[in-house]
């Protein structure tokens, strides 16, 4: 594969990391317009297997997507440039946020762009969800399985449950298929996290950086382990928690840049930093493990079924999320209106950014709120 320069990684993913709203799944969306659309970096089958791996490992998706494209343009050099680069604009503008949230105790009036920005994300996504579900849907019992997971996904299963379910039942199928025996895989085992009271910076960044190893599925499970870890703890009040979501939602970038936020209300500056370096840390370890085994798991017809089902999978929850999103954002004829115009622009118009529909969602949408 051709290599590209570091300056061009930085450029693309730093315009990523401050146009990119909407969490995981609309921040995959973007990146495969910009690398498979619009450079062509990579084929829709290899980016749908960076996907589905990526949705194997714990940590934030949409960063590790940004580090898996980095290393394979540009090596280890590029994997750090595109994961920073991602991370930092949020990174910024949350610790931005954070200072002047403990100065004046409140958070700037966001909800009228919010309330555009939402339909216009659904749009984006499912724009780029269509070539890629085409792409991974080969045969019947993929089907079966896709439309399997999406059903259980809105019934709220587990994500992860899912997901190697789908993987070890596509390989069973496949071994069955070709009779040989079952080779052994162990998935990753999870442990208990336990906290106590922040006394100090280490055991901040050791809190962040456990929960940055342990932790699958959405943004909302990660509130949902900061609630259990700091506000139950009594280290977080739950109303700086539930800003810190608040902040998450309506910045650009990575949903876990939210922990910039918590990490500067509990320690100040050197909170925020040390939080932001432990959530994040893991998922550039976990990548560059992960990268090579994903080529290999390709070029093995056993194991490339059990990829295959996973990327089967991993359309189906993105689906799922995108069911979840418009069910509660999309409840009057305004934002159905946003919708069906994004829908429009997104299919119809292939080549305008989808930061430009973002941006015309937020717009629209805070015209019509008032």
């Amino acid at each position: 594969m051709p290599t590209t320069s570091l300056k061009e990684l930085a450029q693309l993913f730093l315009k990523l990391g401050c146009t990119a709203f909407g969490g995981p799944a609309a921040h995959i969306a973007m990146m495969h317009e910009e690398v498979v659309r619009k450079r062509q970096w990579f084929t829709e089958q290899h980016f749908l297997d960076l996907i589905g791996a990526t949705n194997l490992i714990p940590g934030p998706n949409s960063t590790e997507m940004a580090i898996h494209i980095g290393q394979e343009r540009a090596g280890w050099k590029g994997l750090v440039v595109a994961g920073l680069c991602f991370i930092l604009p949020a990174v910024l503008i949350t610790g931005t946020l954070a200072w002047l949230y403990k100065d004046y105790g409140q958070l700037p009036q966001v909800q009228p762009f919010i309330y555009g920005i939402k339909p216009a994300i659904i749009a984006i996504i499912l724009a780029a969800i269509y070539p890629l579900a085409q792409k991974s849907i080969k045969t019947i019992p993929l089907v079966i399985i896709g439309i399997s997971v999406l059903v259980l996904s809105l019934l709220h299963y587990n994500e992860m449950a899912l997901l190697f379910g789908a993987g070890f039942l596509g390989l069973s199928l496949q071994l069955f298929r070709s009779e040989k025996g079952i080779p052994s895989i162990f998935p990753i085992l999870f442990i208990p996290i336990t906290t106590q009271q922040v006394a100090n910076n280490t055991q901040l960044f050791f809190i962040f950086l456990k929960i940055g190893a342990l932790l699958y599925g959405s943004g909302y499970v990660l509130f949902a382990f900061l609630d259990s870890e700091l506000v139950a703890t009594g280290i977080l009040p739950r109303q700086q928690l539930i800003d810190a979501i608040a902040v998450g939602q309506f910045t650009p970038g990575p949903v876990f840049s939210s922990v910039t936020f918590i990490g500067y209300q509990i320690n100040g500056w050197m909170g925020a930093i040390v939080a932001t370096i432990g959530i994040f840390l893991p998922s550039f370890i976990f990548v560059a493990m992960l990268n090579p085994i994903v080529k290999l798991m390709r070029n093995s017809t056993v194991f490339s079924s059990f990829l295959d089902a996973v990327n089967v999978a991993s359309i189906a929850i993105i689906v799922a999320v995108c069911y979840t999103m418009g069910s509660s954002s999309i409840t009057d004829w305004r934002a159905v209106l946003i919708a069906g115009l994004s829908l429009i622009v997104t299919f119809g118009f292939r080549k305008v950014n989808s930061a430009f529909v973002v941006i015309g969602g937020a717009l629209l949408g805070a015209a019509l709120y008032f």
